[in-house]
């Protein structure tokens, strides 16, 4: 293994281990058994077939809401746009299965998968169309497409989808479900569905789109430098555009995915999702790197569903388990902090050279 990458692998490991060390200081600080805890939340992670076809299938919209924000990040982009793209996909999902719900199964299935995906990609590509052409911020436009998202698909919930007097549509008919006899007798009746599995292979394509395709090499190089890119004869907008789209397509598919395999039906929120800002978490920890967003989630996911247990088997809140969290990513952001800091400290220091050199001659 090359220095790079192991580097690369290191400071995640850093992160999570301080993570948990800062958890269970806290703990010891408030009269809490820290091994006893974390024991527990593994059992109610891992402690059985029911409890891990939980975690998998927690960890299917981590993972596509993760792998949106990588691919915008690995173009220079900040996508905050998750929830709402998760939302909007969501939304579109459930609108084909309810309204089409006459088409046969697996057409039925791939039908409302498509829309939710393509949704949430022209809910993102929006952002990447103002940020191509008009330069406006992609933090700014996705934070208010956010809500737009959000304050849209409640009016439609309420006012068309839902009866007359209920906050939530109909569920969508069993041919239209995720989920499956086979999966359910497999893990004691989770919630496990094949949306998991779509979510492994989409992994899978972003890391060959990423590594091995000529698309996916310009999307980094503008990520890199977009003026060299652009100097190199790269279509910068065009990029930025693809790139803001395939980064909504995938967050819309995780919020379709999930709709179909786990709420089976859309309600009324008060919030947004938090799926969207646990997937740039999870893109964070495992460096942008497709197939370490797999592990990455597995650990958000563990974090999540383990985290229900702690209470149950001690009198340890369940908060404790996003002070582990948020320490993490605070571990994790101080590493990319140092990098950026370097980065300008050794950009200063070579620009003083050459005028120095320039200076001597």
């Amino acid at each position: 293994m090359k220095v790079k990458e192991q580097k690369t692998w290191i400071f995640p490991i850093i992160a999570v281990l301080a993570g948990f060390l800062v958890g269970a200081i806290v703990m010891l600080l408030f009269g809490y058994n820290p091994l006893q805890n974390y024991w527990n939340l593994f059992v109610g992670a891992f402690g059985g077939s029911y409890s891990i076809g939980e975690t998998l299938r927690n960890m299917t919209p981590l993972i596509l809401t993760a792998l949106g924000f990588a691919v915008a990040s690995k173009a220079g982009f900040f996508n905050i746009g998750g929830s709402g793209q998760y939302l909007m996909g969501w939304f579109g999902a459930i609108i084909v299965a309810l309204k089409l719900s006459w088409l046969p199964g697996w057409v039925l299935i791939f039908v409302s998968v498509i829309a939710g995906a393509l949704l949430g990609g022209l809910w993102s590509a929006i952002a990447g169309i103002l940020r191509a052409y008009c330069g406006t911020s992609e933090v700014i436009t996705t934070i208010m497409l956010n809500y737009i998202a959000l304050y849209f698909v409640n009016y439609m919930v309420k006012n068309w989808l839902a009866t007359k007097g209920q906050d939530s549509s109909a569920t969508i008919v069993a041919k239209a479900s995720l989920r499956s006899n086979f999966l359910a007798q497999l893990t004691a009746n989770s919630t496990l569905h094949w949306g998991f599995f779509l979510a492994i292979l989409a992994c899978i394509v972003i890391w060959i789109y990423f590594n091995r395709t000529k698309a996916g090499l310009e999307l980094r190089s503008i990520g890199h430098n977009s003026r060299a890119a652009k100097y190199a004869g790269m279509n910068v907008r065009k990029t930025i555009i693809v790139s803001m789209l395939i980064s909504g397509i995938l967050a819309g598919l995780g919020g379709a995915l999930d709709g179909l395999g786990n709420f089976q039906n859309i309600s009324v929120s008060n919030s947004l999702p938090q799926v969207g800002y646990d997937g740039m978490a999870v893109a964070l920890l495992a460096a942008y790197n497709p197939l370490g967003i797999i592990l990455s989630a597995l650990l958000f996911s563990a974090l999540q569903i383990g985290g229900m247990s702690i209470s149950v088997y001690s009198s340890t809140p369940t908060e404790i388990v996003n002070i582990v969290t948020a320490a993490i990513i605070f571990f994790i952001a101080i590493k990319y902090a140092f990098e950026i800091i370097m980065n300008k400290y050794k950009f200063s220091h070579s620009k003083n050279k050459n005028k120095r050199r320039v200076g001597q001659i």
